[in-house]
């Protein structure tokens, strides 16, 4: 099965760069990755590694549904699955997530998405309705579903982790230029279910999204401006729902962003004065009017596959302790360079926390403490030896990565 990798970027050089190296180690034997970018994202991708043999695409307008037509546009593949540019994929992400379309009757999938910490998720099984709100869509188990939804509801996509048949997103005329930012993949989602498409959810198919700055929001997540929350809103009410229920709408994002500023001034991040600015932007958003447009996807160029020389020899995990960093990193660059898949697990005698960071050059580093838990529902503290933590860990790894890893010390 022929797969195209859509990455937009703008802005944010460094995090595309660890997002192609993110990729360049995926299982999957015949993906192409296209990048769509600003001049500053088209020089990080032409120096990157795998630079020669992929598709980049020069775009320097800030609209993410235009960027995703055109990254469309340029795909050869018969399945698109889409990432964001601050977002690195698991290994076996896209074997999971585009196993199902083997049958016929799945048009699209959506995988998990985890936070921040690099262990708890930011965003599972969801389903969303005409005015835009999510709610948690519940399902058991670990295996590719089509889940069972309210009336009304859509499967709610995430945009950093989807894909979808192409000749379905020429049928429905791709992304909707009016969505600019935000609500861009959700309006996507319920034109598939409008048109009968069906979508299968995929726990294991799994990438790390880590919220990256933007001209949008900080470094710490502080909205910069909600000008495009609102201007996305109005027009995804205008499209998709009655409008004796916009104004109901209109009160619920205005209630929604509100709170949310509240909260983010009560742990410091914002100051009074920039929830005033902020809800004006909101205000200003929703006053713009955004008209919806469908675009026709030409026919698709010649596939072009990662060559299998980036394909993955392996995986190892590395263990050590805090005074042996040096070492351990430099064992983990060596057996990255032998095209291995490598985890660290650098662990402390302490209760720490557990995290989980893909590095440059492409290595999986885990810290915290032997003690300490890295599933959020864990007890504080465990009582364990660092032989058999190392080994637990080794064993979450092999589920999520999806295959058996080599273990040293």
């Amino acid at each position: 099965m022929r797969v195209s990798v859509v990455v937009v970027s703008r802005d944010r050089p460094d995090a595309l760069s660890r997002c192609l190296t993110g990729l360049s180690q995926l299982y999957h034997p015949a993906f192409e990755i296209v990048v769509v970018a600003d001049p500053a994202g088209v020089a990080a991708a032409q120096r990157h590694a795998v630079g020669p043999h992929i598709r980049i695409v020069p775009f320097a307008e800030p609209n993410i549904s235009a960027a995703r037509n055109a990254g469309i546009a340029a795909s050869g593949g018969d399945i698109i699955a889409f990432i964001d540019d601050d977002a690195v994929p698991e290994p076996g992400w896209l074997d999971h997530l585009c196993a199902p379309f083997a049958d016929p009757t799945t048009d699209a999938t959506g995988g998990y998405v985890i936070g921040r910490n690099g262990i708890s998720f930011q965003w599972t099984a969801r389903q969303v309705d005409a005015s835009g709100v999510a709610i948690a869509l519940p399902m058991s188990g670990n295996s590719p579903q089509q889940p069972a939804l309210r009336h009304g509801h859509a499967v709610k996509l995430e945009g950093t982790n989807m894909a979808i048949r192409r000749t379905v997103l020429s049928t429905l005329g791709g992304f909707d230029p009016a969505f600019a930012f935000y609500l861009d993949e959700t309006d996507l989602c319920l034109r598939l279910t409008k048109g009968g498409h069906r979508t299968t959810l995929v726990p294991r198919a799994l990438v790390h999204h880590g919220f990256a700055a933007s001209p949008r929001r900080r470094p710490d997540r502080a909205p910069l401006t909600l000008f495009d929350i609102g201007a996305s809103s109005r027009a995804f009410w205008q499209k998709h729902l009655p409008a004796i229920e916009h104004a109901t709408a209109r009160t619920g994002l205005l209630t929604e962003q509100r709170a949310r500023l509240l909260r983010l001034m009560q742990r410091g991040t914002l100051e009074p004065r920039d929830v005033r600015r902020l809800i004006a932007t909101l205000h200003d958003g929703l006053a713009t009017v955004r008209v919806s447009q469908s675009v026709d996807l030409p026919p698709p160029p010649d596939f072009m596959p990662l060559p299998p020389s980036f394909r993955p020899t392996g995986a190892t995990v590395l263990s050590g302790g805090i005074r042996n960093g040096a070492r351990l990193r430099e064992q983990a660059a060596a057996l990255r360079a032998q095209g291995r898949i490598v985890t660290a697990l650098q662990l402390s005698r302490t209760a720490l926390y557990h995290r989980v960071e893909f590095r440059q050059p492409g290595i999986w580093w885990q810290t915290g403490g032997i003690h300490g838990r890295s599933l959020r529902d864990s007890p504080a503290f465990i009582a364990i030896t660092r032989a058999d933590r190392v080994h637990r860990e080794k064993e979450r790894l092999c589920d999520r990565q999806g295959t058996p890893q080599n273990e040293s010390r």
